[in-house]
């Protein structure tokens, strides 16, 4: 596995990145969503959590910054990249049907999103909402 910080090509010089994130009945969601939207996705650092990662890059070529798996630590690898201002959307396709081992991970993710005042999506309306927002800026800033 390569972890983001062993990717070549982090500097200050970029767009802020965007993270992407599925639980398991929700990857194929994410898959068609970024599928669409890739020329987005490839006009900036896209960091994922390690199966979300695997199946982007295996099915769109997409270079991707993968990190741990969410319930291992990539829910929290995410939030340090936004709270250091590397990441300004979380493009995050949860199941709110199902109880997950690592829930309070994940609300300590969403919590740091929502204090960090970052784009957040849900699912595929919000996040082509935001990809478009996103795209018709040259830059990005993320909030202080």
């Amino acid at each position: 596995m390569i972890l983001a910080h062993e990717v070549a090509g982090d500097s200050s010089d970029q767009l802020p990145g965007v993270a992407l994130v599925a639980h398991d009945r929700r990857k194929e969601e994410l898959m068609g969503w970024a599928a669409t939207h890739l020329e987005f996705l490839l006009s900036r650092p896209v960091y994922a959590t390690a199966t979300t990662g695997t199946l982007l890059r295996a099915r769109l070529g997409l270079p991707i910054r993968l990190l741990h798996s969410g319930p291992q630590g990539g829910d929290q690898q995410i939030g340090a990249y936004i709270a250091r201002g590397a990441i300004n959307g979380l493009f995050f396709f949860w199941d709110p049907l199902t109880t997950h081992a690592h829930g309070d991970d994940v609300r300590a993710l969403l919590r740091l999103a929502t204090l960090r005042d970052i784009y957040v999506a849900c699912g595929p309306t919000t996040a082509t909402a935001i990809a478009s927002q996103l795209s018709s800026r040259e830059t990005s800033p993320v909030p202080a």
